[in-house]
């Protein structure tokens, strides 16, 4: 039976990259006659010569690079899972999902995420954004581990942890181009209702979908991300509530401007959330990092 061992694929890959057996032999800390003897039984287990030795120097036969390469690949798993059985040993996920819910940029949470490579945090990061229901649905469908940004009650019964993160405040933002930038202030529901609401729609994949913000009866355009919505109300699409933080800028600039409206949205708060098993060290980190942070500027 053939015993094709981690130590007879190192002995291989030393002799490849340090071109002889007398170099592998001092790198490994071993006798030359042993890396002899060891390729040879592999020679013999495989009942095939890996080495052609009638040349000056011994060259890989074509088995033999065959060999070498998937061996590498086979020493490069074997480091990596012990790798991994000594940091989940230690308490650390081997990844940490991230949902960030498309409420908050990206920009806020690069600092945050510096900080946790700074700290030499050992989990990998994977971070993807979910919008309204979908940051629920996330965690719940096991595609995200913590998510950032989440709005509204969790859904009942679904063994879910939560910690405030902090309160966003909106604006009705209009381009000075659309015909609501004219209208008499406060603008009622009823003048609302006439124009079409641009919207960010619901990634939620078994949850239902959500709106925010939305009059019955209305016209919608929806799009795909918050960055698509400030960009389709810039040219007059359309109207809408904005985050503050994503509104500042082009209110700045005067592309985007706040229109007082008789029913404004209120504030709403929003949080970090968590199935409550999750004892990972990483998931531990953010939380303690996200426990005073402050809204995006």
């Amino acid at each position: 039976m053939l015993k094709l061992t981690l130590e007879s694929l190192e002995i291989l890959d030393a002799i490849a990259r340090l071109g002889s057996f007398g170099r592998a032999a001092e790198a490994l800390g071993r006798v030359p006659s042993s890396v002899t003897y060891a390729v040879r039984k592999l020679e013999d287990d495989l009942d095939t010569l890996i080495f052609d030795r009638r040349g000056y120097r011994a060259e890989l036969t074509p088995v033999g690079q065959m060999l070498l390469e998937q061996g590498r690949e086979l020493l490069a798993r074997a480091d990596l899972l012990q790798s991994q059985i000594a940091q989940s040993a230690k308490g650390w996920e081997l990844e940490l999902r991230i949902a960030l819910d498309g409420i908050l940029p990206w920009r806020w949470l690069q600092s945050h995420v510096e900080a946790y490579f700074s700290d030499a945090c050992s989990a990998k990061l994977r971070i993807n954004e979910e919008t309204l229901a979908g940051t629920w649905d996330a965690l719940l469908d096991g595609r995200a581990d913590l998510v950032i940004g989440a709005s509204s009650d969790p859904p009942n019964g679904m063994g879910i942890s939560t910690q405030p993160l902090f309160a966003l405040d909106f604006d009705f933002c209009v381009s000075p181009k659309h015909p609501l930038a004219q209208a008499k202030a406060p603008i009622p529901e009823e003048v609302l209702k006439l124009h079409r609401a641009i919207a960010v729609g619901d990634s939620a994949r078994h949850l239902p979908l959500r709106t925010s913000g939305l009059l019955s009866e209305q016209d919608i355009l929806v799009v795909p991300s918050m960055q698509a919505k400030v960009e389709a109300q810039v040219q007059a699409l359309g109207a809408g509530y904005l985050a503050s933080w994503f509104a500042r800028p082009y209110l700045k600039d005067k592309s985007l401007i706040v229109k007082e409206v008789a029913e404004p949205k209120p504030p709403g708060n929003v949080v970090i959330a968590w199935k409550s098993g999750n004892r990972g060290r990483a998931l531990a980190w953010w939380r303690e990092r996200l426990r005073d942070a402050k809204p995006p500027k």
